[in-house]
């Protein structure tokens, strides 16, 4: 079996309903599909279409309300608190729009909080950081905190942090959202490198021109429904 055919995550006919004050809202309508390993899917849709229900879904950060989830034979909906806590910190690497950066940490600290979380000594952690802070080119900037670094910069820090567990996958959460065009081409040269390298990524976004560079496929949601989910060749450029 090829990576391509390997099941990584498999979601099994979702759903997600809350309940407000007028009434139920159903984020997420009874969706199945399978995300297989060293692909690059992009969840694309307007804004409540369900695809940032579906990443939270994913990413051990909600339960649904109906189905499962099952992440290489674990049902993630199953798991106890302390078992969403192991998952979220070693299986998943989030990557979020606002960069969610620790503002009075340097940005090499910022990028070893994972690792202190997973009780790894300081020594090696730093050593781990200093190693992902190279591989997305900014070395030269361990030192300085989130303020200090640009946009671009910042969201380059937030991706060395998702990747310095080693996590199966990586959860992309508008991850150029927040940034100008030359810094989403360096986020995009960055996260194409990364899949080339074998990484199983997984984005979110509402630009349908981003997912089409990037992904090797692309599911579209609409209203909670999954309205098309086509195979994509990506617009590669070559590795920087």
């Amino acid at each position: 079996m090829s990576h391509i055919d390997t099941p990584l995550i498999e979601i099994q006919n979702i759903n997600r309903i809350y309940n407000s004050e007028t009434a139920p809202v159903n984020a997420l309508n009874g969706i199945s599909m399978t995300i297989y390993e060293r692909t690059f899917v992009s969840i694309v849709g307007k804004s409540g279409s369900g695809k940032s229900t579906l990443l939270n879904l994913i990413g051990g950060m909600d339960k649904p309300t109906s189905g499962e989830i099952i992440v290489r034979g674990k049902v993630v909906s199953k798991m106890t608190s302390s078992e969403l806590a192991r998952y979220r910190r070693t299986v998943v690497g989030m990557i979020f729009q606002s960069f969610n950066l620790i503002t009075t940490m340097t940005a090499l600290d910022n990028v070893a909080l994972p690792l202190f979380f997973a009780g790894v000594p300081e020594k090696v952690r730093l050593a781990q950081a200093a190693n992902m802070l190279e591989q997305v080119g900014l070395s030269h900037r361990a030192s300085h905190r989130p303020t200090e670094l640009s946009g671009g910069e910042q969201q380059r820090v937030a991706i060395a942090r998702a990747l310095v567990t080693n996590p199966l996958f990586i959860l992309a959460d508008e991850p150029t959202g927040n940034l100008d065009s030359r810094t989403t081409e360096e986020i995009v040269a960055l996260l194409q490198r990364l899949h080339q390298q074998g990484k199983t990524i997984v984005m979110i976004t509402h630009d349908l021109a981003l997912a089409e560079q990037l992904s090797t496929r692309i599911i579209t949601l609409k209203d909670g429904n999954i309205i098309s989910d086509e195979r994509h060749e990506p617009q590669l450029q070559s590795a920087k």
